[in-house]
C-alpha cells in the first residue's frame, strides 16, 4: 500500500556526512547531560511510599494532585488503580520524615478535602528494591540490544548489524539525554517506552536493509550510494504510513492521557522521530561507510536481471 510513489531517487547519502556530524554532536550533548545532570529517577527506582486511597464516587485526580502539591511534593504520580474510585500515589523519600508520617500527613490532607475518602493500603518501597529494579532494567536493555545484534548478523551481515545497533543506541542515548536535560521523571513506564523504541527503530532499519538487498539484485550497474538512495526513496511512502499512524496514537496519549502517560508518550514521540532519522542517516550511512557491497548479501550464481540492461540474464 502506497500513498504516492516517487519516480526519481532522492540523493540522501549526498548529505550523510553533514547530517551525521549533527547527529554526533547531539549524541555527545546527550551523554554530557547524562553524566552531569543524571536521570531524575522515580520512586520505583529510588524508593518511597506507595499510598492507595478509595472514594465513594469517581475520584477527581486533578483535585488530588493539587492536595499532593500543597504538601510540597512535585511531579508525584497520581493515577486510578483498578477502578475510577481508587487512586494510587507514589511519594518520594522526604528528609526528616518516616514513611508512616508521610502517609498519615497525606491521608489527613485528603480527608480534609473529602471526608468520604478511605485509606486502602500504604507500603514502603525501600531503596534496595529500587536499585534492583534499576539493575534489572539495565539488564533487559542489554539483552534487547544483544538480541538485535545477533538477529541482524544472521539475517544480513555483520556490517549491517553494526550499523543498525549504532543507530539504535543513538536513539536510546538521545532519549535519555532529553530526560536528563529537562529533568523529566524517569519511571518504569519510560523504560518500557525506551525498550519499545529499540524494537521500533530496528524494524525501520530492517525494512531499508531488505530493500537495499533487493536493489542489489535488481540493479547491477548502480553504485552502492545509488542503491541506498533508491532503497530509502522507495520506502518513504511506507515510512509515512507506518510512523504517521503510530505517531497519531502516541500524540493522543501525550495530549489527552494525563500526567500518568505523559512521559511515556514523550519518550515514544522522541524515539519515533529520531528512529526515522537514524534509520536513514545513521544506519544506512554507517553501512555505506563500512563498505557494503553486492557480494555481502548475494551468493554467486546466475547473473541477476537488470531493468537497465535489456540483454541481462535471467533474474536469480
Amino acid at each position: 500500500m502506497e500513498f504516492f510513489r516517487i519516480r526519481r531517487d532522492i540523493p540522501f547519502m549526498k548529505h550523510a556526512l553533514v547530517l551525521n556530524a549533527v547527529s554526533f554532536i547531539t549524541f555527545i550533548l546527550a551523554v554530557f547531560f547524562l553524566v552531569t545532570r543524571g536521570l531524575n529517577l522515580s520512586v520505583e527506582f529510588t524508593g518511597g511510599t506507595v499510598v492507595e486511597v478509595a472514594y465513594e464516587q469517581p475520584a477527581d485526580l486533578e483535585s488530588v494532585r493539587k492536595v499532593v502539591e500543597s504538601l510540597g511534593y512535585t511531579e508525584v504520580p497520581v493515577q486510578n488503580f483498578g477502578s475510577s474510585r481508587d487512586v494510587l500515589l507514589r511519594l518520594p523519600v522526604q528528609q526528616g520524615k518516616t514513611s508512616g508520617e508521610q502517609s498519615e500527613q497525606l491521608f489527613a490532607a485528603l480527608k480534609a478535602q473529602n471526608p468520604a475518602v478511605t485509606l486502602s493500603r500504604t507500603e514502603f518501597v525501600g531503596p534496595q528494591v529500587g536499585q534492583e529494579l534499576f539493575e534489572h532494567g539495565l539488564k533487559a536493555l542489554g539483552l534487547v540490544i544483544l538480541g538485535i545484534v545477533i538477529y541482524l548478523a544472521i539475517r544480513f551481515e555483520w556490517k549491517y548489524a553494526v550499523s543498525a545497533i549504532i543507530a539504535n543506541l543513538h536513539d536510546v542515548v538521545i532519549i535519555l539525554g532529553f530526560f536528563a536535560f529537562f529533568q523529566w521523571e524517569f519511571s518504569l513506564a519510560v523504560l518500557a517506552a525506551v525498550l519499545a523504541v529499540l524494537g521500533y527503530s530496528v524494524n525501520e532499519s530492517v525494512v531499508i536493509f531488505d530493500r537495499i538487498r533487493e536493489s542489489f539484485r535488481r540493479y547491477r550497474k548502480k553504485t552502492t550510494v545509488e542503491i541506498i538512495d533508491n532503497a530509502i526513496t522507495s520506502t518513504i511512502s511506507r515510512t509515512i504510513i507506518t510512523h504517521g499512524s503510530t505517531q497519531i496514537m502516541v500524540l493522543s496519549m501525550l495530549l489527552f492521557g494525563g500526567p500518568t502517560l505523559h512521559y511515556f508518550a514523550m519518550a515514544l514521540t522522541i524515539g519515533i522521530c529520531f528512529g526515522i532519522y537514524s534509520s536513514v542517516f545513521v544506519a544506512a550511512a554507517m553501512a555505506m561507510w563500512l563498505g557494503i557491497k553486492r557480494e555481502d548479501l548475494i551468493k554467486s550464481g546466475p547473473k541477476a536481471g537488470d531493468p537497465d540492461d535489456p540483454n541481462a540474464g535471467a533474474v536469480v
